[in-house]
């Protein structure tokens, strides 16, 4: 039964929603060596936020070029199967992807406060969480005025916090890494981009595809075990961008 949203009510969803990725951005700045100004973290994270109606909207007319040209027979990814699902969740994924770079492209790598590689991870990254944490919100906010209790609004905040956040960072952060590489070697800096891209693509896609076709505890755990995976050498990988320098690559 839906019911109405009160202040407590949002309050709760604004907190369980926002709190996951500012965590996450904790973490990555704390172990960050150059330290970015906040100004543009923040403003960062706020875009990154802004961004998702925008791609609600892209994702919205893909869906409708496929109904109306007979690609799929509905848009509930959770239903369609084989083709019918991958032609919904990679140009969904993709889409994503695609407005998160372009998010910190915009606002900070084409700035002068593109200082050091590691700066394109942390970025990215910062983009990414802002995004996951509007997401957050907006599923917490379906929940609650479906009627659901606290303790389903935790559980979709905690599934979250484990899957959707790690998953926009990691892919995002794939991208910044692709894009770190090429500080000191522009020349290949069109060539990293759309090869990070493409990767953050696939494995949002996969892990898209993996989530929606569990079927028991042990798939879902199993999905989850592979973004933790990913999100591990996505560490790795931060730390080899920290020790970066023009003799190195």
């Amino acid at each position: 039964m839906a019911q109405t949203l009160t202040i407590e009510g949002l309050s709760i969803v604004l907190v369980t929603g926002l709190l996951p990725p500012l965590l996450w951005l904790w973490f990555w700045l704390k172990e960050d060596t150059h330290k970015e100004p906040k100004g543009a973290i923040m403003k960062s994270f706020v875009l990154g936020m802004a961004s998702v109606p925008i791609v609600l909207l892209l994702e919205y007319a893909w869906c409708s070029f496929s109904l109306n040209y007979g690609f799929v027979q509905n848009c509930d990814s959770s239903t369609t199967t084989g083709f019918a699902s991958l032609w919904l969740l990679a140009p969904w994924a993709f889409i994503e992807e695609v407005s998160k770079f372009s998010v910190a492209w915009w606002a900070d790598l084409r700035r002068s406060i593109y200082e050091a590689p590691i700066d394109a991870v942390i970025y990215l990254i910062t983009v990414a969480l802002g995004f996951a944490a509007m997401e957050n919100i907006l599923f917490l906010l379906k929940v609650h005025t479906g009627g659901e209790k606290m303790l389903a609004i935790l559980a979709v905040a905690d599934l979250r916090f484990v899957g959707a956040t790690i998953l926009h960072t990691v892919t995002s952060g794939i991208v910044g890494v692709s894009i770190a590489f090429t500080f000191f070697h522009p020349e290949i800096h069109a060539r990293n981009i759309w090869g990070g891209l493409i990767l953050a693509t696939v494995l949002h896609t996969v892990f898209n595809k993996l989530i929606i076709g569990a079927g028991s505890s042990s798939s879902v755990f199993q999905s989850f075990l592979i973004i933790w995976t990913l999100a591990l050498i996505l560490i790795f990988f931060f730390e080899k961008v920290k020790r970066i320098k023009p003799q190195n690559i």
